[in-house]
C-alpha cells in the first residue's frame, strides 16, 4: 500500500463521519413524535419565548442529543481501550465489571436509601462503577506477575457474575428497586436534563484525554509485553492509566443512560476495518461513529412504535449485532 496516501484517505474518511454525525444531531433535534422543522428549531433555541416548540426543542431534544453524543462518545473509546487493553477483539467494557458495579450501587440506592430520581441515583451508579473498576485492577494485578490482560479480564468477569447475582437477589426482594432499575437498565436517554450531562461531561473529557495519551502505547503493547518494554513503554503505567480511562468513560456513560449494549463492542471493529490497527486511529474514528450509533438508534426507537417509543439500548443491539456478524463472516475482524 502506498503510505503517504492513507493518511489524507483516513482524514477524507473521518471528515465524512463528521458529515454524517452532523447529520444524525439533525435527524435527533427534528424527529419526535411532533416533528419541528429546521427553522423552527432555529427560532426556538434562540428565542426563549416559552412556545411549544421552544419547550420540546431546548427542554427535551437539546439534552437528549447532547447526552447521545456523550454517552456514545465515552462508550466507543471505551470499546477501543478494552480491546487494546485485552488484545482480545471480542472485549467489551463491561467485562472490568462497570455495567454490573452501576446496577448493583443503582439498585442499593433505590432499595435502601429510597432515591427514585434519575439525577440521584445517577451518582451512584458512577460510584458503583468506578470501585468496582478498581476492585477489578487490584484482583488482576495482584501477585509477583503483576499486571496481565487474561487476568484482568477473569477478575472482571468473576466480579460481574457475583454482582449480577446479588443485584437480581435485590431486586427480587424489593419492588420498587425492581421498578427503578428495569427503566434505567433499557439504555435510554430519556429523562435526562442538563444537571446529569454537565456532571457527566467533566469525567468523560478527562478520560478521553487519559485515552488519546495511553493510545501509542497501546499500540506497542499489541506486540506483547517484552517487545513494548524494549520500546521504552512502561507496561504498568499504561494499563492503569487505561484502566483509570475506561472506569471514566464507561462508568459515566453507564451511569447516567444505562448499559447501551454492542456500541463499545461493534464500533472499534468498524473503525478498525477502516483504518487498521493504528489505535490512535480507531479511537479517533470510533469518537464519531458510536454516537452516531447512539443517535441513530435513539432517533429510530422514536418512531418505530408512535407515540410510544422504544430505547435507545433496544435499538442499537439490533443495529449493532448484524454489523458484527458482517464483518466477522469477512473475516477481518482484528486481522487488518
Amino acid at each position: 500500500m502506498d503510505l503517504p496516501r492513507i493518511q489524507p484517505r483516513r482524514w477524507s474518511g473521518w471528515l465524512s463521519a463528521a458529515a454524517v454525525l452532523a447529520a444524525a444531531c439533525l435527524l435527533s433535534l427534528v424527529v419526535g413524535t411532533k416533528s419541528v422543522s429546521i427553522p423552527d428549531i432555529w427560532a426556538a433555541i434562540w428565542d426563549s419565548n416559552g412556545s411549544p416548540n421552544h419547550v420540546i426543542v431546548t427542554e427535551y431534544r437539546v439534552p437528549r442529543t447532547l447526552l447521545g453524543l456523550l454517552a456514545g462518545l465515552a462508550l466507543g473509546v471505551a470499546g477501543c481501550l478494552m480491546q487494546g487493553l485485552t488484545r482480545n477483539p471480542l472485549a467489551d467494557p463491561g467485562l472490568l465489571g462497570v455495567n454490573a458495579g452501576a446496577a448493583f450501587a443503582i439498585t442499593l440506592a433505590v432499595a435502601f436509601l429510597g432515591v427514585t430520581e434519575i439525577t440521584s441515583y445517577v451518582w451512584f451508579g458512577f460510584a458503583g462503577a468506578a470501585v468496582v473498576s478498581l476492585v477489578v485492577y487490584r484482583l488482576g494485578t495482584a501477585g509477583r506477575q503483576g499486571s496481565d490482560p487474561i487476568r484482568l479480564t477473569l477478575a472482571g468477569v468473576a466480579v460481574t457474575a457475583a454482582l449480577t447475582g446479588l443485584t437480581k437477589g435485590l431486586i427480587l426482594l424489593h419492588p420498587k428497586a425492581f421498578d427503578e432499575w428495569r427503566q434505567w437498565d433499557s439504555g435510554s436517554l430519556t429523562g435526562r436534563g442538563y444537571d446529569v450531562i454537565g456532571g457527566a461531561a467533566p469525567f468523560i473529557a478527562v478520560g478521553v484525554i487519559a485515552a488519546v495519551i495511553a493510545s501509542r502505547s497501546l499500540n506497542s503493547l499489541a506486540l506483547g509485553d517484552d517487545l513494548a518494554r524494549s520500546l521504552g513503554v512502561h507496561v504498568g503505567r499504561t494499563r492503569l492509566l487505561t484502566v483509570v480511562a475506561l472506569t471514566l468513560l464507561c462508568g459515566t456513560a453507564t451511569a447516567a443512560v444505562g448499559p447501551i449494549t454492542f456500541v463499545g463492542l461493534a464500533v472499534p471493529h468498524v473503525a478498525r476495518w477502516i483504518v487498521g490497527a493504528d489505535q490512535r486511529w480507531i479511537i479517533a474514528y470510533s469518537m464519531l461513529l458510536a454516537p452516531i450509533l447512539v443517535l441513530g438508534s435513539d432517533v429510530i426507537g422514536r418512531i418505530i412504535i408512535r407515540p410510544d417509543e422504544v430505547p435507545a439500548g433496544l435499538v442499537s443491539a439490533f443495529l449493532g449485532a448484524p454489523v458484527l456478524i458482517w464483518l466477522a463472516r469477512r473475516d477481518q475482524v482484528g486481522s487488518s
